[in-house]
Parts: C-alpha cells; structure tokens; sequence
C-alpha cells in the first residue's frame, strides 16, 4: 500500500519515557530536601553567631562568600547571561530576597529563638501561594488551600503565644517583615525563571545582593578582625551551603515545580529548626509555639496532597 505525500510529512509522535519522568521528579525530591535542612540550619548558624557579628556585616559576609562560591561554578558552567527584563526580575529579587530579607532575619534572631524565627518566616508560603495563584496563573487547589489556612492558625498561634524566654515582641514583628521579603523574592524569582538559566539567575542575584549591602563592609571589617574563629567559620558556612548551595538548587526546584507548591514545603523547615535547636543551642519555643508548629507541619502535609482523579 504506497504512503501518501500528507501522510509521509507527519511527524512520528515524540514519547516520553515514564523512566525518565521518575528520574526528574525524584531529582527535585532530593533536591528540595537537601533545601530544606540547609535552610534549617541557617537559622541555627545565625543564633549561633550571636553578638560576635552585628547583623549587617553578617549578611554581607553570607552574600559576599556565597557569590564567590556560585561565581566559581558560573566560570566552569559557563551559562548565558541574563539580559534586559529578566536581569532586572533577577536584581529585583536579589534586592529582596539575597539582600533584604538576609539581614531582616538576621536582626529577628537578635530577638527570637532559631525555632520561633523558623516559624514565623514561614508565613512567607502562605503569601507565594496566595500571589501565584492570582498572579502567575497557578490556580488554587483546594488540598493547597486548606492547608494553607491550617498552617496560618499555626502562626497566630506563635504569634500570640510565641513569645518565651528567648523572644520578644520586636522579633515578631522582625519575623513578620522577612516573611513578606520572602514572598516577595520567590514570586520575582518564579517569573524570572520562565527566561533564565537557574545559576545564571542565582549567582547574579547573590551578587547584587552582596552589593547592596556593601554599605556594612567597613564595619564587616571591624568586627571580623577580632570575632572569634567559630564565628567567622559559622558565616562562612551560611555563604556556602545554605546560599550559594541551597539557593542554586531551590532555583532547579522552582524552574520545575509550581510556586505555591514548592513555596509550601518549606514549611516543613521549622520542625528541623526546633529539633537543631534543641540539640546544638539548648533553646525550645514555648508550648504555644511548638503547637502552632505542628500546625504547619500539619498544612504542609495537606497541602502536598495529590487531588483525587474523578471517578469514571
């Protein structure tokens, strides 16, 4: 039977390997946990250092040493640079996020303890799903959204009754503003990626982070030459491993995933905060505090939930 001249021109359908799809989604699995205790431990790296560097030059020296570390991937890797529209998303966000909201939680540590801080910041989940499913076009799953107002009352909950022995009113509030900084980072960041390669977008907003900031650099200095060793090195870990590090592979997550999903297991962060706390720090929330935790650990399970196929 001889082919027809329309018949011959279609192309042959192009399928997907199921192997293949596996392969991805557990490399964003694996990518987002690694994210999440690096993250977790930032919070414990900042308690950590205390008052041995103030909170501007501790954010400067996080930004400073994490640009470094993605700079020098950048040199190997290569990737395109980011131009017009998407290099300002990605200044933006480096402005908001990298800058901002690093020396905001630094400040908030000064008044809360790791896991209150922990909590409170992730109200930023609640705010990313909100604006992408009005803004980005995402939707609003009912799973996402009831697990969303779940993990809300867990944060009342700190927020009234949050407040022990190592936190203070003035934290909160602290807390509260880097939540928003937050928020606001990961919505930019979500459109600039539509257009940008993941480490061209995160070395470039680290390093318009650091240059934000440069302002602290003659205190940075100051303060450095004398501050303990352990000090130093705990800053240089928060540059390399929860920036440079977890940022690059939050951006691989995010490329991938919707915002409001992958902005919502964060909120799995602060159970690992608590329990890094309470090992390496001696600190606990109060009892308030730890159920309006389990509240938000609760919505990140609700919210992670698949919706049911209709039935036939």
């Amino acid at each position: 039977m001889r082919t027809t001249s329309a018949e011959s021109s279609v192309p042959a359908p192009t399928l997907v390997s199921p192997a293949s799809t596996s392969t991805t989604g557990w490399r964003v699995l694996a990518a987002m946990a690694v994210v999440l205790v690096l993250w977790a431990s930032a919070f414990i790296a900042i308690r950590y250092v205390g008052d041995a560097i103030s909170p501007g030059p501790l954010a400067l020296g996080r930004q400073l040493v994490g640009a470094a570390a993605l700079i020098s991937v950048a040199i190997i890797r290569r990737p395109p640079l980011p131009r017009g529209r998407t290099l300002a998303l990605i200044a933006l966000y480096g402005v908001l996020w990298f800058a901002g909201y690093t020396l905001v939680l630094n400040l908030a540590e000064r008044h809360l303890d790791a896991g209150t801080a922990a909590m409170l910041v992730n109200i930023a989940p609640l705010l990313v799903a909100l604006a992408a499913g009005a803004f980005l076009k995402e939707g609003f799953p009912r799973s996402l959204m009831i697990g969303m107002l779940v993990a809300f009352v867990g944060v009342v909950v700190i927020a009234t009754g949050g407040v022990g022995a190592h936190s203070d009113p003035l934290g909160i509030a602290l807390g509260i503003l880097a939540a928003v900084l937050y928020a606001l980072g990961v919505l930019v960041q979500k459109v600039a990626l539509r257009t940008a390669d993941a480490l061209s977008a995160t070395w470039v907003g680290c390093a318009i982070g650091a240059a934000v900031l440069l302002p602290f650099l003659p205190q940075a200095v100051g303060e450095l030459a004398v501050a303990p060793a352990p000090a130093v090195w705990a800053m240089a870990y928060l540059g390399v491993f929860p920036t440079a590090i977890a940022f690059l592979l939050w951006a691989y997550v995010l490329k991938r995933t919707p915002a409001g999903l992958t902005a919502s297991a964060t909120l799995a962060v602060p159970a690992i905060v608590v329990l890094l706390s309470r090992l390496l720090l001696g600190e606990l929330p109060t009892l308030l505090g730890m159920i309006g935790g389990a509240l938000c650990l609760a919505g990140v399970a609700i919210s992670r939930r698949s919706p049911r196929p209709p039935k036939a």
